[in-house]
């Protein structure tokens, strides 16, 4: 470029070819810088989604999975407050005994009451003389202070020695009577159907692994191997599992169910790795809007999460079903003839969490107000849980349905104002795509909003999974879904596990008739302990 006006030609036509040329530079070196700030927005936008989806993996990794607040954590918390607060107090009243004196009354604390069904064992303690302290006369009980304490006898382990004697007749050469031997569910082993019923709920509903479970046997003196509790699984599950395909088989003909599927590492040795099967949840629980069918899960292993094994597990089963938006359930769904029609309901937290993920980062008035209109749309709900389905549909009719007009005119009006690639409007495209599904509950007061309820019975997989890490073969993936069917299902209907396994193992194993099958679901054993008279 020329630097001093002296140095510029003196022709005209010189003159405006050169500032011709200089313009062209500049608009050159402009559409350059142009380019050039494309670009940069282009790799900071991609940039800034990379960071993104790297804090969604590590929330997805080591963060918490709900957005709600979780009460086992906070429990922990709470434990090592009171305990701290309970070594205050005890340290207090021992240097205090004016303080210790003042707080013999009763306390308001809630100790938890002691059940009457609980043996009781007295004990009376005398005074050293019971002579009157004034004249020496004898003295007459004129009442008594009595108080409860809760004791604990350990874990205790028994034999029982079971005799069959032999008779023979004096008379009579070679004639000789005596009982049958009884049934067992190991034949020529050690361990009592009610031995057995007890390690199926240690290891499927209170998460304690077999080898953790042959330790503590072992401190009992009961020197147990780990493989040896592995075959008392084994043979109890096929034993039990005629029973988990009728439940099964009943859940079925219910015409609606909640489905979701969780992750199941199996050990392939083949390979010397672990593979990723799955446990497919299918749940019932009409409870919320007093349905008279007792609720119950069923797990249902596969070796993969492909659509051909819901659409197995769900042959025969017509109504409602709702899940999640995962496609699976979608071609479920739409290959399904005119004559078994299944009616998708989606549901409203996985829609809520897409929103929540992007709220959770900061300075997202969208989609803060995406979730406080879904929380207006469960707080109605607060207000009708447990009520008849046709009182909850009037209500979602008077006062949800507005709301949701609202929400869907407002999706669509946002929409049309946010960047197209922008996790926001993947949030709204997902809303709208499965808004008939998303809506249904308002029309049915049978649905509910979200599938929690089967949310809620994975999560005893996922303690197992924790523990365990992964199952050892398919047939052992197979197992923990039976068993686990069978403990949820009875937990659910607020029956004790183990007492009802080891009454339907001693039951099965003398012969229990398949027409009577019926009979040994949990709710009929629920029935049965409610019609027991107390002794």
């Amino acid at each position: 470029m020329i630097a001093a006006t002296d140095q510029l030609p003196d022709d005209i036509g010189v003159l405006k070819a050169l500032v011709a040329h200089w313009a062209e530079q500049a608009s050159a070196k402009d559409a350059a810088l142009a380019e050039k700030d494309a670009e940069l927005a282009r790799v900071q936008g991609a940039n800034a989604r990379l960071w993104e989806t790297l804090r969604q993996l590590r929330r997805a990794q080591f963060g918490r999975k709900s957005e709600k607040l979780d009460p086992d954590q906070l429990s922990l918390a709470m434990e090592e407050t009171e305990q701290a607060i309970a070594e205050t107090g005890a340290t207090d009243e021992t240097s205090n005994a004016t303080l210790k004196a003042s707080r013999k009354g009763p306390r308001s604390v809630n100790r938890g009451a002691l059940p009457s069904h609980l043996p009781r064992e007295e004990i009376v303690i005398e005074p050293e003389s019971t002579a009157c302290p004034c004249c020496g006369g004898a003295m007459h009980v004129m009442g008594e202070d009595r108080s409860e304490r809760l004791d604990v006898i350990p874990a205790q382990f028994k034999v029982i020695v079971t005799r069959r004697p032999k008779y023979a007749c004096r008379a009579c050469e070679g004639a000789v009577v005596q009982a049958r031997a009884p049934t067992r569910l190991i034949e020529a082993g050690i361990p009592t159907e009610a031995l057995v019923a007890h390690v199926l709920t240690a290891k499927y509903a209170d998460h304690c692994p077999l080898y953790r479970q042959a330790q503590i046997y072992r401190r009992q003196g009961v020197d147990l191997d780990r493989s040896t509790l592995a075959d008392w699984v084994g043979k109890a599950a096929a034993l039990l599992a005629p029973l988990q395909t009728r439940l099964f088989e009943i859940l079925k003909t219910s015409p609606k169910l909640f489905a979701d599927e969780t992750r199941c590492p199996v050990l392939d040795p083949g390979r010397k790795r672990v593979k990723l099967g799955q446990l497919w949840a299918y749940a019932r629980d009409d409870r919320p809007w007093g349905g008279s069918d007792p609720p119950a899960v069923v797990y249902c292993y596969a070796p993969g999460r492909g659509s051909e094994h819901v659409k197995s597990h769900l042959a025969g089963f017509s109504g409602i079903l709702q899940v999640d938006g995962y496609s699976a359930y979608k071609d479920l769904a739409s290959n399904r003839p005119a004559s078994a029609p299944l009616i998708l309901s989606f549901c409203w937290t996985h829609l809520r969490r897409r929103f929540y993920e992007i709220a959770v980062g900061g300075n997202a008035p969208l989609a803060d107000a995406a979730l406080a209109q879904i929380a207006a749309l469960y707080k109605i709900e607060e207000t009708i849980r447990g009520q008849s389905a046709e009182a909850r549909r009037k209500v979602r009719q008077a006062k949800s349905m507005p709301l949701l007009d609202r929400f869907k005119s407002w999706f669509e009006k946002t929409l049309s104002l946010v960047p197209g690639g922008s996790k926001m409007a993947k949030a709204i495209r997902y809303a709208l795509h499965h808004w008939d599904g998303l809506i249904l509950f308002a029309n049915d007061g049978r649905i509910e909003m979200d599938t929690n309820t089967v949310e809620r019975s994975i999560r005893p997989l996922a303690l197992n999974r924790k523990n365990a890490l992964f199952a050892g073969h398919d047939r052992g993936a197979e197992h923990w879904g039976i068993v686990a069917s069978l403990i949820e299902t009875a937990k659910l209907n607020g029956v004790d596990p183990q007492a009802w396994l080891a009454s339907i193992l001693s039951r099965l194993v003398n012969g229990w008739p398949m027409r009577k099958i019926d009979e040994l679901m949990p709710w009929a054993f629920a029935v049965h302990q409610k019609a027991a008279p107390v002794v």
